[in-house]
Formats: C-alpha cells, structure tokens, sequence
C-alpha cells in the first residue's frame, strides 16, 4: 500500500536479504519485575529489522516500549524471551558499537565541552588503551566534529555556559566521536523550542548522510520522524509490539519545505492515526 511518500511495509522477521539485517529484533518478550509478587509486560511478540546504514523512527504513545527497545539493542536489558541480534551476534550484555543520546545531554559540568566529547573514547577499547598516546589527535577529531555542528568556538566552554541546543549538539558530538556502528537517540530534542529542533534536525541529517550509522530514534514528533527516517514503525500501547511500518520516500538531503508538502502531511496524519486507532481515541 502506497500512500504519498509513505510505502506501508511488513514488518515481519526474516523478509529482508539476511546479509542486509544488521538489527534483527526476534519475537521478544520484556517483563519488568515490580516489587515481589507482580511484573509489567512491556514488550510482546515484537519483531524488528534494520537495514545496514538504514535510520528508523519508532513512535507510539507513552509507555508502548519504545525506550525499552533501546536498551535491548545496547544489551542494557536482556529479553525475558526472544533475541535481540546486532551485527549477527546476539546480544547478551552491553555492546561497544554504540552510540547514545537522550532527551537529557547529562555533561560533565567541572569538564569542558571538548573534554565531554571525548569520553567514549576514554572508555571504549581500543580508543580507551591508545588515548593517553593518541590525545591530541583525538582532540583534534573532536575538534573537527564540534566544528561541523557549529561548535568550534565553544569547545573550552563548561556545559552551564552552553544554551540547551548547544548542549545538545555537543551530545551529538559525544555520541559520535568514537564512530559506532549503530547509534540510539532517545527523544534527544524532546525538550528543545521548535526552532531549535528543526535546526537540530537537519544537524542530525548530514552527520548520518556523512558517516552512514545504523540509528533508532525514538520520538513522539511525527514530523522529526517524517523528516529523519527511512522507515517509521508504529508500536502499539503496551505492551508494545509494532502495528505497521512506513517507507519515507524523501529525496536526501531533506529540508524543512519538505514537510509543507501534502504528502508529508498526509503521511504524518496517517501515522497519527495508527496511535490514535489502537489507543480507542
């Protein structure tokens, strides 16, 4: 089913070139245990895939899972049944291939912004072994990043001197410093004016059309969804599972305008309706 630059997708295992997959959510179950007696089923019976390279948006309304997804894909959370594969492997404890953001940049405040890039790398092997040796050039690399999202006079700025925006490109930088593979945004601009947002947006862009890492980001904005994915899943209330997948059919490098059109807005309302028909709305 076509609808505008929407393309409605399956979004059942196993239906994509398996050398393709390099996210491959299996059939999971996830139970959080509340107190003794009782737990919450958060996810069931939900099945993913991401394409090497490809950008997803998960939406859905609040407490459907979407958070919960991240974690297993970081291996911060293991299934209570089901698998979660990145790369090929299974996921069984925490990966180093990762790359975070959340709604909260949480920086360091007694270090400077260029010293908050560089954590990952001063913890993530082989970076962590070679910093002291490699330092400088490392500086320079996050130097270079900061640069690209309009940073390079505020990298000797501590994060209170930082607007939230600012603060947020820098916990792009962060997150992308030491090159991961696979990188997770957690609703990173959530809390930012709309503005602000839209700029960030297309920061984000041409850093993932630069380096190419596999992204989730979890959002409730539909249009940031619109605008950054190549695929959007709608999950379902909890527990959550995915509803229905959408191909975004945008030329890249997308701009604003982009969103203006009929079909991005009928696609937005398309999706919009998913979450409002299995919420009883």
């Amino acid at each position: 089913m076509t609808n505008g630059i929407g393309t409605a997708v399956a979004a059942a295992p196993g239906d994509r070139d398996a050398d393709d997959v390099f996210v491959d959510v299996q059939n999971v179950r996830l139970n959080y245990q509340v107190g003794d007696d009782s737990s919450t089923l958060a996810l069931d019976e939900t099945n993913m895939t991401l394409r090497r390279g490809e950008f997803v948006a998960i939406v859905g309304p609040s407490g459907c899972g979407k958070s919960s997804l991240l974690k297993l894909a970081s291996g911060l959370r293991r299934p209570s049944s089901g698998e979660v594969l990145v790369g090929g492997s299974a996921v069984v404890k925490p990966i180093k291939i990762v790359g975070m953001a959340f709604q909260n940049p949480t920086m360091l405040p007694w270090l400077r912004t260029i010293d908050n890039v560089l954590m990952p790398l001063q913890i993530v092997e082989p970076h962590r072994s070679q910093f002291r040796a490699k330092k400088e050039e490392y500086r320079e690399m996050a130097r270079g990043l900061l640069a690209e999202v309009g940073l390079a006079h505020f990298a000797d700025k501590y994060p209170w001197e930082l607007s939230g925006g600012m603060l947020q490109r820098a916990s792009l930088c962060r997150a992308l410093i030491h090159d991961p593979r696979l990188l997770l945004l957690d609703e990173p601009f959530g809390a930012l004016d709309a503005f602000t947002r839209e700029d960030l947006w297309q920061v984000l862009q041409k850093l993932w059309m630069e380096r190419h890492p596999t992204v989730i980001l979890v959002t409730h904005d539909l249009r940031e969804a619109v605008f950054l994915a190549d695929t959007v899943h709608v999950m379902s209330a909890r527990p959550g599972r995915v509803l229905t997948s959408h191909r975004v059919d945008i030329r890249r490098p997308r701009t604003l305008d982009d969103l203006f059109t009929d079909t991005a807005s009928q696609l937005v309302h398309e999706l919009r309706s998913h979450i409002s028909h299995d919420r009883g709305v």
